[in-house]
């Protein structure tokens, strides 16, 4: 069989897999995650010609870092497509996309057979990819970025260096990459880096014209986003960034690049047993490395599903032939025909195992990054009905409810507020000058355990700062929905809406779901007799 036919031969089964895999094994009838819908509801603003706005009408806010991703959702859906389908089709035609990457990547630039292609392609096409994607996440889009930056540098590492041409593909690359998320410019610096192996002379070479590329096409782009935003970075960073360490955000981190890149350990450890090899070796580890390091410097607040870490899966993928391609002649290991058959049949069966086991972990925890129906959603929904009366929610929860209600909106805890963001924190003069129809917050407390006053973590003052306006200015508390008394959803509507009985009775009256369980939850406002008034108690607060 010639190359051309069993290539075919097996990205056809590859797609099959994927497609197989989206048909039995991930559930695509969810709506969108709530972090995944603030995305949405800007790249919705500006397929209606309002720009990137949070609330129409308002400054614009780069609430939504996934900058390339939201233009291309919005192009979609400005052509017609509905905003869930313009999300599911681009991140599932990128993962297919990045699938046909690897292997056709480690065929051509890499020279592995069809074995080692086909089966690093599968791992790819199996992992946490379609779970994001059936999550509204953009991040197979930006993974299918990474993975062609990361080629174009290997194309650059294994030849010595190459043709000018190749400096400024890969330069290109590495400036879309950082286009379509801020952290891929810390990316892209590792990629650079990565190629130090070359040649010095080749090495400053692609120094420069990325030097080049970056400063002019990334400059432009830079002063636009200043000028446009108002402000260097992006809203979320001065929420969790802010020059802080979060030792909890880089444990986290090597943690996922371990469960996501474990099986291509051993071909980084067989690197050692030459020098040769052993500095392409650390020159592969470099971008995977770096990128772990880097969280230490964000909150790993919204990594759902380890979705910062999962790009440098299609990096770890694309890394590890090169390392032990010559093994086997360097310690002479003996070729499968020479043994008997019954040998062969061992050997064989015993690499199948292994296989089999690390495709089924593999499988089994991609499977966990999932999530149910969500009670916020439905809320969302019903609130619609009310789009057009000019009302204002404020909200912790800034994803379904703002996207679903089509309501002006306020993010509490500031990653679409830029006023917040850069004032530290919600306050009560602020709440006032929106005048909320609707207060939503995500607490850990109820009306059977009322909260502590004495937290200070911002999340708490945060909460407890809704609270404190709500009991002070007449408002009536709908529901306290959980599947806990200790972790619950709150909302709250001011009494003096002509529809606040009728909204109040709605929103009790949902069946709420638990968005991480998939269970139905209690209102815990009905189950207290504190919900016949709207204030919690403020004594005798219970701790736990």
């Amino acid at each position: 069989m010639n190359r051309r036919i069993s290539d075919s031969l097996a990205f056809t089964l590859l797609v099959i897999l994927a497609v197989v895999f989206i048909w039995r094994v991930v559930e695509f009838d969810i709506p969108p995650s709530d972090d995944a819908a603030m995305l949405m509801r800007y790249a919705d603003h500006i397929a209606h010609g309002e720009g990137i706005v949070w609330n129409t009408g308002e400054a614009p806010v780069d609430g939504a870092t996934d900058f390339l991703f939201m233009v291309v959702v919005a192009l979609l859906r400005r052509i017609g497509s509905s905003l869930e389908a313009a999300v599911r089709f681009t991140t599932v035609i990128s993962h297919i996309g990045t699938v046909a990457l690897i292997y056709f990547g480690m065929r051509k630039l890499h020279r592995s057979g069809v074995v080692p292609a086909f089966l690093a392609a599968a791992y790819f096409a199996v992992g946490p990819g379609l779970f994001l994607s059936a999550s509204f996440f953009g991040t197979p889009f930006f993974a299918l970025a990474v993975a062609v930056a990361w080629l174009l540098a290997q194309k650059i590492i294994l030849s010595h260096g190459g043709m000018i041409k190749n400096y400024i593909y890969f330069s290109l690359a590495c400036l879309i990459v950082g286009l379509i998320r801020p952290e891929g410019v810390l990316i892209s610096i590792f990629m650079l880096i990565a190629t130090g192996i070359i040649p010095f002379k080749e090495f400053r070479l692609v120094v420069f014209v990325f030097g080049t590329v970056f400063i002019i096409l990334g400059g432009m782009y830079f002063i636009w986003h200043w000028k446009y935003f108002g402000f260097p970075l992006p809203n979320p960073f001065y929420v969790k960034g802010g020059g802080h360490i979060y030792m909890s955000g880089l444990k986290r981190s090597v943690i996922n690049n371990c469960y996501l890149l474990y099986p291509f350990i051993p071909a980084f450890a067989l690197s050692v047993r030459n020098k040769k090899v052993l500095r392409l070796g650390i020159a592969f580890l470099v971008p995977i490395v770096g990128s772990a390091i880097m969280w230490v410097f964000l909150s790993d607040e919204m990594n759902f599903g380890g979705r910062f870490q999962y790009p440098m899966l299609s990096v770890g993928v694309l890394s590890w032939f090169p390392l032990v391609r010559s093994i086997r002649e360097e310690i002479k290991l003996p070729r499968l025909e020479t043994f008997s058959s019954k040998h062969r049949f061992s050997i064989i069966l015993a690499t199948l195992s292994i296989i089999i086991v690390v495709f089924a972990a593999h499988i089994h925890r991609s499977s966990k990054i999932s999530y149910a129906k969500d009670g916020r959603y439905d809320i969302g929904v019903m609130l619609s009905d009310y789009a057009d009366r000019g009302y204002t929610i404020v909200t912790t929860e800034a994803g379904l409810l703002p996207l679903y209600s089509r309501w002006r909106a306020v993010d509490a805890w500031g990653l679409n507020d830029q006023w917040i963001a850069h004032n530290r924190g919600i306050t009560d003069e602020y709440l006032s000058s929106k005048h909320p129809a609707i207060i939503v917050w995500h607490g850990y407390f109820s009306p059977l355990y009322p909260p502590s006053h004495d937290s200070q973590d911002p999340w708490s003052r945060m909460v407890m700062t809704l609270l404190e306006f709500a009991e002070r200015h007449d408002y009536k508390l709908a529901a306290a929905f959980g599947v806990s008394p200790r972790e619950t959803h709150y909302y709250y509507v001011r009494a003096d809406l002509p529809e606040s009985a009728e909204i109040i009775d709605r929103i009790a009256g949902t069946e709420y779901i638990w968005y991480r369980s998939g269970e139905k939850c209690h209102d815990y406002a009905s189950l207290c007799s504190s919900a016949a008034s709207p204030a919690i108690p403020r004594h005798g607060s219970r701790q736990w």
